[in-house]
């Protein structure tokens, strides 16, 4: 009896309080201190460890505060994080892993146990629970009032979970060290980066050689997106002394600058690299992407988009250099990179345009900011003739002679690339769509010098994911944005171009004809299909680190799925419905007539289906003679397979490839036309 009692006093639960006080409105961080000292031992086997934290706060600033429980081994846990921007008070506020309802779905004041953001076990990793344990509160967002913690305490007992461990994915798996250091928004820190991957079919273990072992800059990204507990960071490969070089990773095109995307307000993962592969099957150049998991100082972090970043390159954005010393004649004419963006996140200086949104009723401006190049090295004589460029194709919108097919807007912008940018916007019913991340490009006049839409980015709150300004609906227009209220509106130009009767039948004929492949239902069902499959190992342990399935991330429609696979299957879907409303609503009547051609408009190619399964068709135009080579790189870079250079007259070609034989993967096709190259990445499946 004696020996029962003794097993049971040792497993008892033990509380200990720590210090409260004023929580600073400035956003400041401030810490609140418990030291536990030396607990009564725990009897074997009983999983002794931190159970729950528990707080008091009185917070009349009317916003949304950042709780994290640090351990004395520096080791973090989020509670919560603004808990949807709703704020409020806690008042006897537990967090436990096990508690049935998120701190994401509750509501203020917050009474009673809650699921924190982060699991607590992964703080019960062996370290001893000697030392502070410190109570990190900030104000997100700073505005009159004062919060203050009354109280609070930590409480460790039996029963407690461990920290989840991983070992391998299926997936190539990144791993970065910050030598201690916390990631700022900016400037970038140095930080040592491993790639771990073994090709496509292949595990991949953390002790495995790395593919990769280098050095890197890091830093947060994003602009509201840094609000949420899983960041998104950008990063440029270095060298031993800092300097940023030029390097390819995972079989991408070498390049310096890249980006881990978190995608977390997206569950399926699916909605950014769905625009980007829809906008590289139309033919245009896209954002080159593969899928990791990451690990982050030792710490398990989820699922994330290695990326490109838009960037001037050969092979990314091929437009020409231009330098600092070139000012004048038709070297000043390009190539540039212009934006319609917030000014925050990776914002930068500009220009506003001469002619407001149509649709603004608070006097809002359409601001352009310099991308490439960028605000620190463009010249006077470079910003004039971009805004001049700029200027010129707005106004010829404004005039009665716009439709004009020749000396109209035409004259200035490359009329297939508005087609397919309003395309992906309006299928992905993307709620920033055309307002908030659009990027502009234009070439040098010697090598075609007019305006093109594109590449497109940042689709993570697109295709039915937004629960505001028409984002959860599947009828009407994006560009029709309903918000008139909103600071960031949408450029007069796509209402404009929709008067013109050329462009409509143009647009109903490009649509009519994508909607026999790449915009087929079965192309999207593949895509998804292919796409999920290859996440699904992945996903349960990202969830597991992100228990956010089931709960409410902003800005997620109703209902919420409890489940990736039903996250999958509602976009699946929303994507059929949305389909048939542009099928029965896409203006325009495709008078066979009036032709657009694409391959000299685009400079590139398309294929499909992707995701194949047997059969790959390659079409593209050659608006001159042109000797062409059409080769296929797995994500190694070794060539499986390459014609021999092919002859072609002007004209339009299609070309078909028998992959039945390829294993599963991840493919790049390249062609090659006049020693100019363009790439396409595939999935076969």
């Amino acid at each position: 009896m004696l020996s029962l009692f003794l097993s049971s006093y040792l497993a008892i639960s033990q509380t200990f309080s720590g210090t409260g006080g004023i929580i600073p409105p400035d956003g400041t961080a401030a810490y609140y201190a418990v030291e536990p000292g030396s607990l009564l031992n725990p009897a074997p086997g009983t999983n002794f460890g931190l159970l729950n934290v528990c707080l008091t706060i009185n917070n009349l600033t009317g916003s949304g505060l950042e709780a994290t429980l640090i351990a004395p081994d520096g080791s973090k846990v989020l509670l919560t994080n603004a808990d949807g921007f709703k704020g409020g008070n806690y008042i006897n506020t537990c967090f436990d892993s096990h508690a049935d309802v998120s701190i994401v779905n509750g509501s203020s004041p917050y009474t009673g146990s809650f699921r924190p953001i982060e699991k607590l076990g992964k703080l019960n990793n062996g370290q001893s629970t000697d030392g502070t344990w410190k109570l990190c509160v900030r104000n997100m967002n700073p505005v009159s009032g004062t919060a203050e913690l009354l109280s609070w305490s930590i409480t460790f007992g039996p029963g407690a979970d461990g920290p989840d461990v991983f070992y391998s994915s299926n997936l190539p798996i990144v791993m970065i060290d910050t030598y201690g250091q916390a990631i700022p928004d900016d400037p970038k820190i140095p930080a040592g980066l491993k790639i771990l991957n073994n090709g496509p079919g292949n595990r991949n273990y953390i002790s495995d050689p790395p593919e990769f072992d280098g050095h890197m800059g890091i830093e947060v990204r994003g602009s509201s997106s840094q609000s949420f507990p899983k960041k998104s960071y950008g990063f440029e490969a270095w060298d031993l002394l800092g300097n940023s070089i030029d390097t390819s990773f995972l079989g991408m095109p070498a390049e310096s600058d890249w980006i881990l995307n978190a995608n977390y307000t997206d569950k399926s993962f699916l909605r950014n690299v769905m625009a980007y592969q829809v906008w590289q099957n139309m033919g245009h150049y896209a954002t080159r992407y593969h899928f990791v998991e990451m690990v982050l100082n030792g710490e398990y972090k989820g699922i994330y988009i290695f990326s490109e970043k838009i960037k001037r390159n050969n092979d990314r954005v091929d437009i020409a250099k231009l330098k600092p010393d070139q000012n004048t004649g038709d070297e000043v004419t390009g190539g540039y990179i212009v934006k319609i963006d917030k000014q925050t996140g990776s914002g930068g200086s500009g220009w506003t345009s001469s002619y407001a949104p149509s649709a603004g009723t608070n006097g809002q401006t359409i601001f352009f900011q310099y991308d490439y190049p960028n605000e620190t090295v463009i010249t006077p004589q470079q910003k004039s003739y971009i805004q001049s460029d700029v200027y010129n194709f707005e106004t010829s919108l404004k005039t009665e002679e716009f439709v004009d097919t020749t000396n109209g807007f035409r004259k200035f912008a490359v009329e297939s690339t508005f087609i397919d940018y309003f395309l992906v916007n309006e299928l992905s019913k993307n709620v920033d769509g055309y307002r908030l991340s659009t990027y502009v490009h234009k070439e040098r006049d010697s090598k075609g010098g007019k305006l093109r839409m594109g590449p497109v980015w940042d689709y993570d709150i697109a295709w039915h994911n937004a629960d505001y300004c028409g984002g959860d609906v599947i009828s009407g227009w994006a560009y029709q944005f309903p918000c008139h209220d909103d600071y960031w509106q949408v450029p007069f130009w796509w209402g404009r171009l929709l008067q013109d009767p050329v462009y409509k039948s143009r647009l109903k004929c490009r649509w009519l004809y994508l909607r026999q492949n790449i915009l087929s239902n079965a192309w999207f069902d593949d895509y998804i299909d292919s796409i999920s499959g290859q996440l699904m190992e992945a996903q349960a342990r990202n969830f597991v680190t992100w228990p956010i399935l089931g709960v409410y991330v902003w800005p997620n429609p109703w209902p919420y799925a409890t489940t990736y696979q039903g996250e999958v299957d509602a976009l699946k879907i929303w994507m059929h419905n949305r389909l048939s409303w542009l099928d029965a609503n896409m203006p325009g009547t495709c008078e066979t007539t009036i032709g657009i051609n694409y391959a000299e408009a685009v400079k590139t190619f398309g294929i499909y289906p992707n995701p194949v399964s047997d059969k790959l068709h390659i079409e593209y135009g050659t608006p001159q003679k042109s000797q062409v080579t059409i080769t296929v790189i797995n994500q190694q870079g070794s060539i499986l397979y390459t014609t021999h250079t092919i002859t072609r007259p002007p004209g339009e070609w299609l070309e078909t490839l028998d992959m039945a034989a390829y294993p599963p993967g991840v493919y790049l096709l390249r062609l090659t036309m006049d020693g100019k190259s363009y790439s396409q990445r595939f999935i076969k499946k």
